[in-house]
Formats: C-alpha cells, sequence, structure tokens
C-alpha cells in the first residue's frame, strides 16, 4: 500500500512541476529598419525547467497576415531530450521573409504527444506575433484556430509590469473556467523557492478573459488547457486528447534609471 501511494504520489508531483509548452519563438517580436528576415525556432518542452525536451511533428504551420497566410519552411534538427542523456528529439529553425508591413500571425499545430504521467495524449496550438513596420491592424482578431488566445491587449512592446489581457476560444466561442498555465522562459538559470513557482495559474471569466501582469521581462508562454472531444487509441487502449491554446509574448525590461 505504501509502495503504491509513493508511486501515486511521485506522479502527482510529477505533473505538477512540469507543465508541457510548445515553444514558437522569433529573434524578435518588432520589425524596424532595414530587417527583412525573421529567424523562428520551435520546441516542445518545459520552458522554465529547462526541459526535458519532447519529440512532437509539425502538422501545420503558416504565418496570417490580413487576409493573406504565407508558409513557413522548417529545417529540423536533433538536440538533446536533457543535457547529458543520448536520447534525441527534434527541434525545428526557419528563416522567414517579411513581405510587406503588417502584424504577422505565426501559428504552428503539433502532432499529439502522449504523456505517461497523465495517461493523455497533449496537443498544443501555437502562436506568436510580430509586428513589422508598425502597422497594427487585425492583432485582436482571432486566426481561426480551433483553440485559441486572441490577445486584448497589443501583443508587443510591453514592458515588464504591464498587465496582459486575452481572451480564450474554443471552436470559435469563449471557453469559460478555462485553466491557464504561465511560464517564463528561462535562458538565464533562474531558481525558484519552491515548484508552485514554476508555473503560474490563472482561469478564465465566465466569458473567457484572463489577465495577467509580467513580474519581469523575458519571453512569457501562456497556455490555455482545454479538451480535444475527441480520444485516440494508444496500444489498443483509448485516451483523451487535451487540446491547449499556447501564446507567447515577450515583456521587455524597464529602461535604466526607471523604479
Amino acid at each position: 500500500m505504501r509502495k503504491l501511494l509513493a508511486v501515486a504520489a511521485g506522479v502527482l508531483l510529477s505533473s505538477q512541476a512540469y507543465a508541457h509548452f510548445m515553444v514558437l519563438k522569433p529573434n524578435t517580436d518588432i520589425v524596424e529598419g532595414n530587417q527583412r528576415v525573421i529567424k523562428l525556432e520551435a520546441k516542445f518542452t518545459h520552458p522554465m525547467e529547462g526541459g526535458p525536451n519532447m519529440p512532437f511533428r509539425i502538422l501545420d504551420s503558416g504565418a496570417v497576415v490580413g487576409h493573406h497566410k504565407y508558409k513557413i519552411h522548417w529545417v529540423k534538427h536533433m538536440i538533446p531530450a536533457y543535457e547529458g542523456v543520448n536520447k534525441k528529439v527534434p527541434m525545428y529553425t526557419a528563416d522567414f521573409r517579411i513581405r510587406r508591413p503588417g502584424v504577422y500571425k505565426f501559428y504552428l499545430v503539433p502532432s499529439a504527444y502522449f504523456e505517461p504521467a497523465e495517461q493523455k495524449f497533449i496537443k498544443q496550438i501555437t502562436k506568436v506575433y510580430v509586428d513589422a513596420f508598425d502597422l497594427e491592424e487585425g492583432w485582436n482578431e482571432p486566426v481561426g484556430l480551433k483553440m485559441e488566445i486572441v490577445p486584448l491587449t497589443r501583443p508587443w512592446g510591453l514592458w515588464e509590469g504591464n498587465t496582459f489581457r486575452g481572451r480564450v476560444y474554443f471552436h470559435g466561442k469563449p471557453a469559460a473556467n478555462v485553466r491557464i498555465e504561465v511560464e517564463y522562459l528561462n535562458t538565464k538559470g533562474i531558481k525558484v523557492p519552491a515548484d508552485p513557482f514554476v508555473t503560474q495559474v490563472i482561469r478564465t471569466d465566465k466569458d473567457g478573459y484572463f489577465e495577467y501582469t509580467f513580474p519581469w521581462a523575458g519571453w512569457w508562454g501562456f497556455s490555455a488547457i482545454g479538451y480535444g472531444g475527441k480520444k485516440r487509441y494508444k496500444d489498443g487502449k483509448l485516451y483523451p486528447v487535451e487540446l491547449d491554446a499556447v501564446m507567447w509574448v515577450k515583456a521587455y525590461p524597464k529602461p535604466e534609471g526607471v523604479k
């Protein structure tokens, strides 16, 4: 009995300590001057913990600008699943050429990933926005994805300490009382005092709205946890599919001399 309780506790702690995030990150969220190429990277990981990295395939992706959709040509790279291990998993990079001024809504639809600790599949439809040459049209309009976060705060040019507001949609309808997990893309080795600080948790209200204030600068991911409505077979058994909407937003450090 004690052994069973220990195993159950281990699974519970594992699922609490690690939140899955599809990372879709450009090298900048604001294009100015002579810049014409955006460098994108995509990987499936636990951003605050720095790993492990998990396998996935890109089923669909694109850059939506107004009523136009442009393809993204990805290059696959194999990276360690975790530092110091031999197992390799894919990540992807792309060079995307800016065609014209506008708001570029980059999105990615990955394959579903089976999470043994949670006994379900996870599929995260992910977005990030880039403003090209200050033409601020359509940033608060949905792309039309199955699960989607639509920003109500302009999703670029944000300071640390700014509050980001958004609305979650599931099949085009506002998603009430949805759990949203928030994590920092930790590239600086920041340590947290306890597991609950790894993933911040908020919920949408009855109309699908939420808000979050950035405590410090960097890239922040929002993952609205949904349900895919269908089940999938694995090894002869049916498992639920978690369909999440993920969005990445960058907060900039305050100017020097500002408190």
